[in-house]
């Protein structure tokens, strides 16, 4: 299956043939870390991948509060729909939260995470044997005027970063997921801060 952005002898699912990627949304209530990781399994689906499924955190989560979602991606059908407890991918939504939660202790040795910040990589507060992306998704979206009651749409451009991140989606495939959610005018405002954090992802690969 050709995977966008890399090269053909390129696999992101590694030396495996079959392989199962899975990721963890770490936002807080309302940033919409859940519809973020269904769009996600979407654009894996409408990417050719056979198994996708996206799974919400259960439970009251107010507002603010830290929540998560998960999504996985398979080469082959998948038979689980649990929320993901060790993930390959992480992707922060708010960096406030590498200091409130267990981020690190979730993510798989040699995995990726993607944390929306203004930082370098270099300079987030997050390290350890894994690649890190960051990408200021909230400067993002506030110069664009993606915003929801007075809030920065963050989790749209987070896609961006993903894509650009692991390369498991591309950005065409998000635009379609996107368009099949969304009004076309609202999709076509929240896809050009995909695009722009596609862009702006600065990408920090394990030594």
């Amino acid at each position: 299956m050709p995977i966008s952005g890399l090269d053909a002898d390129e696999n992101p699912f590694g030396e495996r043939e079959t392989v199962m990627k899975e990721i963890i949304w770490f936002g807080r209530g309302g940033q919409g870390a859940v519809v973020a990781a269904q769009i996600l399994a979407e654009s894996a689906y409408l990417e050719g991948f056979k198994g996708v499924t996206s799974a919400p955190t259960f439970g009251p989560e107010r507002r603010g509060a830290p929540v998560t979602a998960s999504t996985r991606i398979s080469e082959d059908p998948i038979r689980m729909f649990s929320q993901v407890e060790m993930a390959d991918i992480a992707i922060v939504l708010d960096d406030t939260l590498l200091g409130v939660v267990d981020v690190k202790g979730r993510i798989r040795k040699g995995g990726t995470v993607i944390v929306n910040t203004a930082c370098k990589p270099e300079d987030a507060a997050i390290s350890g044997d894994f690649d890190v992306a960051t990408v200021d998704a909230t400067g993002i979206a506030l110069k664009l005027r993606l915003t929801k009651e007075g809030a920065p749409v963050i989790n749209t451009p987070l896609l961006g970063a993903f894509a650009k991140a692991t390369g498991i989606v591309s950005l065409e495939n998000i635009e379609k997921a996107l368009r099949s959610k969304l009004p076309a005018t609202v999709a076509a405002q929240n896809f050009e801060t995909v695009r722009a954090a596609f862009e702006g992802t600065i990408v920090k690969r394990k030594a």
